[in-house]
């Protein structure tokens, strides 16, 4: 496997996409768009992980869900207040 470099560029727009992501989220939210629960697909969509990782985050107690009928609910909140619990604020000093 070959190793990639990780620059302080790439740590910027990278921080940038994932910012922008939760605006859209949280604005979705604030306008009353985003649904009370989300089907996994969806979730996969908002949080840009792949089917394994989703069933790693139900696995480990990360994100809490319903399951009816074999249909794998997620409530809008729960994932926000996710979200914000694992929120990380580092200063970049210019």
């Amino acid at each position: 496997m070959p190793t990639s470099i990780i620059t302080t560029d790439d740590l910027r727009e990278f921080k940038m996409e994932l910012l922008d992501d939760i605006k859209n989220l949280l604005s979705k939210q604030a306008t009353g768009k985003l649904k009370k629960y989300l089907k996994s697909s969806e979730v996969m969509d908002l949080l840009q992980v792949s089917p394994g990782t989703l069933q790693n985050l139900r696995i480990n107690g990360t994100l809490p869900y319903t399951k009816v009928g074999g249909i794998i609910y997620y409530d809008a909140e729960e994932i926000q207040n996710v979200m914000n619990a694992n929120r990380v604020q580092h200063s970049i000093n210019s």
